[in-house]
């Protein structure tokens, strides 16, 4: 009965280990990425790690609120053969 609880406490002991957060930087003798030629200045790290609003959208949860006849697509065109 004690060794379970022992073992489940050394486990969350070590996983909460894994957890710290340290300032990013590159490696030694490396360099950050060249600066992005649209970019005013240089991105720092912790710019480069969050997604932009582009590359994560953000979830729309707006109900259907009435059901409405969807618009001629002029591309919606039938397999060939």
């Amino acid at each position: 009965m004690i060794r379970p609880v022992v073992l489940t406490l050394a486990l969350g002991l070590a996983l909460s280990a894994c957890g710290g957060r340290v300032q990013l930087k590159p490696a030694e003798g490396q360099h950050l990425p060249v600066k992005p030629e649209e970019a005013e200045t240089q991105p720092t790290v912790d710019e480069m790690i969050n997604p932009s609003a582009q590359a994560r959208p953000k979830r729309s949860d707006e109900l259907l609120k009435r059901s409405e006849e969807r618009r001629e697509d002029k591309f919606d065109l039938p397999p060939k053969g």
